[in-house]
């Protein structure tokens, strides 16, 4: 009787490699979630209602009360304020981002999809393309809403659309922030938590609400230079909603908006996708 031979080990499958490949496995990722998103109509509804209400709530509680650069009208410090909402909009997307990466960890979904032959970015980059398309369609609602309001641009389309790609690019950035927190807990609930902490500070130290001139000088630095207000500025200046006679901040970010809020957010999406697929791979390991 002749010894049997020792099962064959099966190789790990090795992820595909190209950056070619590394976006078609993304986009089908990216497809996955947006089909998943769309079974679930009541998480896109809530998302939309909370930015409405901060612009209702903004534009006629607060509207006539705050001064800027002078002007108290309700229409002065409407224009001012829906840059600062679409950011807070686009930025506050992170959450979700995180919770949903933290769900999936937590349902084993992510373990299937290390298990595939796939490039290692892909599961968190069309996750975060997804959010992308998601955040997109809520600024389109809250646009309209902010219209409706008596919100109005004074440039030319194209400005305009540079503004609003230039928030989509801010949320973007953020939401790999929210990738990164939603691989390092263990609950989505975690995640939803950890999210939404570190945004409040930093919307509100900004100039998304208030002019940062009004601030006391160290928190005034510190709201010139954040990311968030660079992109806030830059939105305000494509959208044509500085008030007459406005003049900027002395400093740097606030005087070159455009080129501040570009460099912070491919800074963030830098660092931040670098970390968190770093994190995925040493999970997976």
């Amino acid at each position: 009787m002749t010894p049997a031979s020792p099962a064959p080990q099966l190789a790990a499958p090795r992820p595909r490699g190209g950056i070619v490949q590394g976006v078609n496995d993304s986009l089908v990722i990216a497809q996955r979630n947006l089909i998943r998103m769309s079974r679930i109509p009541e998480v896109i509804i809530f998302g939309v209602i909370q930015p409405v209400m901060f612009v209702v709530l903004f534009s006629y509680v607060f509207g006539g009360s705050i001064s800027v650069d002078g002007n108290t009208s309700p229409a002065a410090y409407r224009e001012f304020l829906m840059a600062g909402i679409f950011a807070q909009t686009v930025t506050f997307a992170t959450a979700g981002a995180g919770a949903g990466i933290a769900d999936d960890m937590h349902k084993g979904l992510i373990d299937r999809f290390r298990s595939l032959p796939m490039a290692r970015g892909a599961v968190l980059t069309g996750r975060t393309l997804a959010d992308l398309v998601q955040t997109t369609l809520t600024l389109v609602v809250l646009a309209v809403v902010a219209l409706l309001v008596g919100w109005r641009t004074h440039t030319s389309a194209g400005e305009v659309l540079g503004g609003f790609a230039l928030l989509l690019l801010l949320g973007y950035a953020f939401s790999w922030i929210g990738a990164l927190i939603g691989l390092s807990v263990r609950t989505p609930e975690a995640a939803t938590s950890g999210g939404l902490i570190w945004l409040f500070p930093l919307t509100f130290i900004s100039n998304a609400f208030v002019p940062s001139e009004n601030m006391p000088t160290f928190l005034r630095t510190i709201a010139e230079w954040n990311p968030f207000s660079a992109t806030v500025q830059a939105a305000r200046q494509l959208f044509g909603n500085f008030p007459p006679g406005y003049e900027a901040p002395a400093a740097w970010p606030m005087q070159h908006p455009v080129t501040a809020s570009i460099l912070w957010s491919v800074l963030i999406i830098l660092v931040f996708r670098t970390l968190s697929v770093r994190k995925y791979r040493s999970a997976s390991a």
